[in-house]
């Protein structure tokens, strides 16, 4: 019956196990917003018709934007009674909506215009941007690569200090290769770039464009890999 090799080095096959690291920082290729529309009303129907027209004034100006804006999505929804109590028991005060919308997009200039034309709609929060990479960018693999690279080379300068050279590689096992920075998520914003707090519009004063600088994006990649070597001749 043939024995599996065993999990450790021989003489006549030593093993050398390293471990390869990259952390590469490049600009983000995203930017996403989330803008939360309100609406007000002691009668649930116009606080429902306000809602519906507010959203809509976000989602039409956010579309306007056309290619720059790489995708927009409707989130939760909610219209709830504000209760009051009358004499004894309670009685429906006002009716608050909300609907919320991220927006996701990849042109950077129009993110400062985009984010102030909306904050200056009325009863709209913006919140935001959060940068990123997209999921499939090819800097993860860049990141993998040379992790991988510098392993290899790690291997070879141990090798090289035995006087000898790799003969194979055994193992290679990928413990990570993450981007800080939440891809989809919505945690913290950048520093310097929080929220635009809820406003009312002005028509004929519209305010300056945001000057939004993007945050650049750490990407890290670790690997850990075993090789055997060519016998060294200790002693020589």
């Amino acid at each position: 019956m043939e024995q599996s090799p065993a999990p450790y080095g021989t003489p006549d096959a030593p093993r050398i196990a390293v471990r390869g690291e990259a952390h590469l920082e490049v600009d983000p290729e995203i930017a996403r917003i989330s803008v939360t529309v309100s609406a007000r009303g002691t009668d649930r129907r116009d606080a429902l018709n306000d809602l519906t027209r507010r959203n809509a004034a976000v989602l039409d100006l956010v579309k306007a934007y056309g290619d720059a804006v790489d995708s927009v999505e409707s989130g939760t929804f909610s219209i709830s009674p504000e209760l009051t109590r009358h004499g004894r028991g309670e009685r429906i005060r006002a009716y608050h909506g909300r609907v919320h919308t991220t927006a996701e997009l990849s042109d950077f200039t129009a993110l400062g215009e985009l984010t102030t034309r909306l904050a200056d709609l009325d009863l709209t929060r913006v919140e935001g941007p959060w940068w990123a990479l997209r999921p499939g960018s090819p800097t993860y693999r860049q990141a993998r690569q040379q992790a991988v690279r510098e392993a290899v080379q790690r291997a070879r300068e141990y090798a090289e200090a035995l006087g000898t050279d790799l003969a194979a590689l055994v193992e290679l096992a990928d413990i990570g290769a993450e981007n800080p920075t939440p891809p989809y998520g919505y945690g913290s914003p950048a520093p310097g770039m929080s929220t635009v707090a809820y406003g009312g519009a002005a028509p004929f004063d519209e305010a300056p464009p945001l000057d939004l600088e993007p945050q650049r994006q750490h990407v890290y990649a670790q690997v850990n890999a075993r090789f055997t070597l060519i016998p060294p001749r200790l002693g020589h």
